[in-house]
């Protein structure tokens, strides 16, 4: 089979098309014929050696795929060969073939495409947990989403949605903005002009309930000091490039709380939940609730372009890589 392979660490280009050997599930594992995969802004950071997680060289990233179940691995009962799947791979997914530990994989909806499904586990699944199990969001409590019109804010929109907050999407461009009100968001603002703290205190004078923040930076602050009376500020990342200083006296007194999340590290050292959390998302993406928004896809074969698109911040939603450049429909042909 066939593997982007990281040599080296650098940007994009480092991505290796090599041949590498084929891949045997071991106990408690799946192997996955790859139809899609998801391209993540931390891939970008991993091959480039300034993520937390540094893997030995060499290694394939690519945190999530779809596709279908090729074999299953001892003690393996409740997935079977042929079955439409997504996975949190964590590494490998840019990849032909992946193996995955079983109850990081899922069967996925007859109305969900691979498409959607490839892009659906890392930006779905960090912010219903954000936003449900950290958070505790509540219905009509009020939700800042910045960086709201990228992969995992776009999500979060429509997760805030669903848990009936008002839903405030912070966004730089006017085709930004729109998106994010096509996704139900209540309110827009552009927060690369003006001042940030006191656009929030025009339209949420009592201050905002939860801050989700995938962005870090400049504006980190300012988000921080229009929390309401026990806020809850969510960080998820830092896509910026900088990691914010928090003034810790605007948590005081506000009685905010300061919330880190990485879903990841969550969903293996909680997968029954995590398995919960996935069906509830299924529910809602076959209610029309959720609609991954695929802003490009590329050939698995090309997932330095795709990658560069993600870490030059120029995509609106998810990036996905197509096995053989075929589209879902044409795949799910050849496989009836």
């Amino acid at each position: 089979m066939r593997a982007h392979v990281v040599h080296e660490l650098g940007g994009p280009e480092m991505l290796r098309w090599d041949e590498v050997d084929d891949l045997i599930p071991g106990p408690g594992q799946v192997l996955i014929e790859t139809r899609a995969a998801g391209v993540n802004f931390p891939d970008g950071l991993i091959v480039a050696g300034t993520y937390q997680t540094k893997p030995a060289l060499p290694f394939t990233p690519g945190s999530e795929i779809a596709g279908v179940v090729a074999a299953v691995g001892d003690g393996v009962a409740d997935l079977a060969v042929g079955d439409r799947v997504l996975a949190f791979t964590g590494m490998g997914g840019y990849a032909e073939q992946v193996v995955v530990a079983a109850d990081m994989v899922f069967v996925i909806p007859d109305v969900m495409t691979f498409t959607d499904a490839a892009g659906f586990p890392v930006t779905y699944g960090t912010s219903f947990h954000a936003l449900a199990d950290r958070a505790e969001l509540q219905s009509g409590e009020t939700l800042l989403v910045l960086g709201a019109s990228g992969g995992v804010g776009l999500t979060a929109v429509e997760i805030g949605k669903a848990l009936g907050a008002r839903v405030i999407a912070a966004a730089s461009s006017p085709e930004k903005r729109q998106l994010c009100l096509d996704r139900g968001a209540d309110e827009v603002i552009d927060y690369s002009e003006g001042d940030l703290q006191q656009t929030l205190k025009e339209i949420a004078p009592g201050g905002v309930d939860v801050v989700y923040d995938p962005v870090g930076g400049e504006h980190a602050q300012s988000a921080i000091r229009a929390l309401a009376w026990g806020g809850r500020y969510l960080t998820i990342g830092y896509a910026s490039g900088d990691i914010p200083k928090v003034g810790m006296n605007r948590l005081l007194v506000c009685a905010g709380s300061l919330i880190g999340v990485l879903w990841g590290a969550w969903a293996r050292r909680n997968p029954a939940r995590n398995a919960q959390n996935m069906q509830r998302l299924f529910g809602w993406y076959a209610d029309g609730l959720l609609r991954p928004h695929v802003n490009e896809t590329h050939p698995l074969s090309e997932a330095p372009t795709a990658l560069e698109v993600v870490m030059g911040r120029r995509a609106l939603g998810k990036v996905i890589l197509t096995a053989d450049a075929l589209d879902d429909a044409r795949i799910e042909r050849n496989e009836n």
